[in-house]
């Protein structure tokens, strides 16, 4: 691991134990790192920040291809577990710290909407191949990824799931189970 992933690695750390009041000087406290030293990667929090989202998108990328390499899998559970990945090392981070996150860093709140709404190829070609095998009633793709990517969202503006106790990864699963459960051939 580069110095640029441990820095972004101790950024999640730091994020999950104070979110969005995280600070430079805790990074590098868990680091056990000079902040001078973070500072020659990263020029502010907001730039860290922003490194922090791609590579935290990146990483649920890498996933989802596991997921669609995973010959074992049958196409339906590829499709559930796709649209619900969390990569392993991520699902202690709360992420539902992020629905501060519109109002305070903006830039970064879009990042997140652009991280959700592209990359979709492999998951729709993953549909399609589910509806040519009839496991997935034919469906409109585009609403299907509109009602995801709409949830998620939600999640990142509004701090529903911490007044219902409800984790990131629970609220995740759950609207996975809706989406599939609902398309599912029965």
């Amino acid at each position: 691991m580069g110095q640029r992933e441990e820095i972004l690695e101790g950024t999640l750390q730091a994020f999950n134990q104070k979110g969005l009041k995280f600070t430079m000087d805790d990074v590098a406290r868990i680091l056990q790192m000079s902040k001078k030293t973070i500072y020659t990667v990263f020029h502010d929090k907001e730039e860290l920040f922003l490194a922090m989202v791609d590579y935290l998108f990146d990483h649920i990328k890498e996933s989802e291809q596991q997921v669609l390499e995973d010959k074992k899998l049958p196409t339906l559970e590829k499709v559930r577990k796709i649209l619900g990945v969390m990569p392993e090392g991520y699902k202690d981070v709360d992420f539902r710290q992020l629905y501060l996150l519109k109002d305070k860093y903006p830039t970064i709140y879009r990042q997140v909407e652009l991280r959700l709404e592209t990359g979709w190829e492999s998951t729709i070609a993953l549909i399609e191949q589910g509806i040519a095998e009839g496991v997935v009633r034919p469906i409109q793709i585009p609403i299907l990824k509109l009602m995801l990517e709409a949830a998620l969202e939600q999640f990142f503006q509004r701090d529903i799931l911490i007044q219902h106790q409800i984790s990131y990864q629970q609220a995740l699963d759950e609207v996975v189970t809706i989406l599939i459960d609902g398309i599912k051939v029965h």
